[in-house]
């Protein structure tokens, strides 16, 4: 059984930071890309990051902003740094993971963790 579960998440100032985690777990074949999108009010992708660590950035958060992952733990991380206002969603990790060899991969969702920035 598949689970996405993030952590992090919570209250800061403007100009703070937050360290965002999702790690996966269950039966796991392999997983490719990883990464976080958030919703305030619609879906955007935020940062994603490949299996060999490429990753990219929306606009809005590139140079703020660092996703990062560990391969032997199945987690991703999003290290975000001076913080605005607008910055303020629910944030969704996601894996593109493959449950078998046999099949291609599909994305899979955590349930969300919320980041309220103060200003």
């Amino acid at each position: 059984q598949v689970q996405l579960v993030e952590s992090g998440g919570g209250l800061v100032q403007a100009g703070g930071s937050l360290t965002l985690s999702c790690t996966a777990s269950g039966s796991i074949f392999s997983i490719n890309d990883m990464g976080w999108y958030r919703q305030a009010p619609g879906d955007q992708l935020v940062a994603s990051i490949t299996s060999g660590g490429i990753a990219n950035y929306a606009d809005f958060v590139k140079g703020r902003f660092s996703i990062s992952r560990d391969n032997i733990k199945n987690t991703v991380y999003l290290q975000m740094n001076s913080l605005k206002p607008e910055d303020t969603a629910v944030y969704y990790c996601y894996a593109a993971l493959r449950l078998t060899r046999a099949v291609p991969p599909v994305d899979w969702w955590g349930k969300g963790s919320l980041v309220n920035v103060s200003s």
